[in-house]
């Protein structure tokens, strides 16, 4: 990427040691501009597919590329009740799509854009009920399917959490890497894991990794929320972008705490009233942007790191836009993509 001349003192040079261009990100909404849809969210009675969630991801490439953004995550709903067990009449879209969907991956690879994918909370491998692990397996397959039909490169990978402690830490743990290694190959070729902000830590996540080689993503706020060992940051970056399979580009989620209060309702049990009031927003939470200062200070400690960010705020993609001009009049604009 070409500097400007306000860039001139920052811009390495050719023989510099400094790692290459980060990808900035944002999760399957878009914002910036009106009328794009991530998915066909229609209820299953009016007949949804995944050849119309194919129309709006084209339009929605071509969002990123007029804008330069060139990572993306895709909507895990991108085919509708793809893997409901009472509606195997939707079963088959990403065979029924396969020509529409290697047109739509070869251009996400034209425009070159990081793809991922991150399934719901409730998608857990390591639950002690075989019938909720068995779904989460299905619903993996089913990404790894996605991506695979658009002919996504190695670095378009699948997010998940080690999900419950279910009393019993050890146990779980042990459920998730038993169940991990039973995976077919096309799903852990892709499937990542990321620290969470109540159960399990980097430290843990860590320890799965010694145990299957998953590659882990780091995320800066849950481990700022919890993060027993007390391992700083840039180290705890340090260690999980170590995880990643040479050839491959770790990728970390970033996001902001959010500051201000939240309304909540509460309804009486008794009476049937509703009042509402305002809360401290709960640790973990989003933010609506990203606090500029935070992020360049941490570009900064990882200078010597090459990684992807997929930024984690509710105004998206135009949390984005501003992130990258704070960038850049810090002076970093060689940093990013």
């Amino acid at each position: 990427m070409a500097a400007g001349k306000d860039d001139e003192a920052t811009d390495p040079s050719p023989t510099s040691n400094l790692s290459p261009p980060t990808r900035l990100g944002f999760a399957v909404k878009v914002l910036g501009r009106p009328g794009l849809k991530a998915n066909d969210a229609r209820r299953w009675q009016n007949g949804p597919h995944l050849s119309v969630s194919i129309g709006f991801l084209d339009a929605i490439f071509d969002y990123l590329a007029e804008t330069g953004i060139r990572m993306y995550r895709i909507s895990s709903d991108v085919a509708p009740y793809v893997t409901h067990p009472e509606l195997p009449q939707f079963h088959g879209q990403i065979e029924e799509c396969a020509e529409d969907l290697a047109v739509l991956g070869a251009k996400a690879r034209r425009l070159d854009l990081r793809l991922s994918m991150h399934p719901s909370q409730y998608i857990v491998l390591n639950s002690p009920e075989e019938r909720v692990a068995a779904s989460a397996v299905a619903d993996f397959a089913y990404h790894a399917a996605f991506l695979d039909a658009l002919g996504a490169g190695s670095e378009a990978k699948i997010v998940t959490h080690v999900g419950g402690v279910y009393g019993d830490r050890p146990a779980a743990i042990d459920r998730f890497v038993a169940r991990y290694s039973a995976l077919p190959e096309a799903v852990r070729r892709r499937l990542v894991l990321e620290n969470d902000e109540i159960s399990y830590p980097v430290a843990d996540t860590l320890l799965v990794h010694e145990r299957t080689g998953i590659p882990l993503v780091f995320d800066i706020l849950h481990h700022r929320v919890n993060d027993p060992a007390g391992m700083p940051p840039e180290e705890a970056c340090r260690r999980c972008t170590a995880t990643w399979p040479p050839g491959q580009t770790p990728k970390i989620h970033y996001s902001t705490q959010r500051a201000a209060e939240r309304e909540v309702t509460r309804r009486n049990r008794t009476t049937g009233e509703r009042t509402v009031g305002r809360q401290a927003a709960k640790a973990g939470q989003h933010d609506d942007f990203i606090d500029p200062d935070d992020f360049v200070a941490f570009l900064a400690a990882t200078t010597d790191l090459r990684y992807d960010v997929m930024l984690e705020a509710k105004q998206k993609d135009l949390a984005l836009l501003r992130l990258r001009e704070a960038i850049a009049d810090a002076g970093l604009r060689w940093r990013i993509w």
